[in-house]
């Protein structure tokens, strides 16, 4: 009966690291953060690099998402105190929302009803098939990548409150 029960620990075990290592991030702190095009909710080309000089926050989320929407309230707020903000070595901060989505009408109804007035807004809607998602290996939402000035990830899945910190340290 106990060699029974080792067993069926050690399959508990390894099938929690095995969800861990499924789940966690493709990309940690101290890496270039991959560079990626898209069509902004405007219908403007963006890229990546543009931002570069900024801080920049990359936020991967749903209109459908429960906790993705609870969140943006905190994030609207991170978006006013820093977007002008002069930092030591970097100018201004910037949100990329990513959009993991099937469905465009609800993903704009939700960027109006929580207020999300950033301009860098776009739309996967493979969900978690779609290109820009796959590229960064997001396998949940919310997922965050917050990149300093040379598009070098700095944080990654950080706080609201986390993020203001650390920007905060930084002017």
């Amino acid at each position: 009966m106990n060699k029974l029960l080792n067993i069926l620990l050690i399959l508990i075990i390894l099938g929690y690291a095995g969800y861990y290592f499924y789940k966690k991030p493709k990309y940690t702190n101290g890496e270039k953060a991959p560079q990626f095009s898209a069509t902004l909710i405007d219908g403007s080309s963006f890229e990546l690099k543009d931002l570069e000089g900024s801080y920049v926050l990359i936020d991967f989320w749903g209109s459908w998402c429960g906790p993705c929407r609870k969140e943006n309230p905190e994030l609207v707020n991170l978006y006013h105190e820093f977007k002008d903000a002069s930092f030591k070595d970097a100018q201004g901060f910037e949100m990329v929302s990513i959009a993991v989505e099937t469905n465009e009408k609800r993903w704009k109804s939700a960027i109006e009803k929580d207020l999300l007035t950033w301009k860098y807004h776009i739309a996967q809607l493979e969900r978690f098939k779609s290109p820009i998602v796959s590229q960064y290996g997001v396998k949940e939402i919310p997922t965050k990548y917050l990149l300093n000035e040379r598009g070098e990830i700095i944080g990654v899945n950080l706080s609201a409150y986390e993020i203001a910190e650390m920007l905060r340290r930084r002017m």
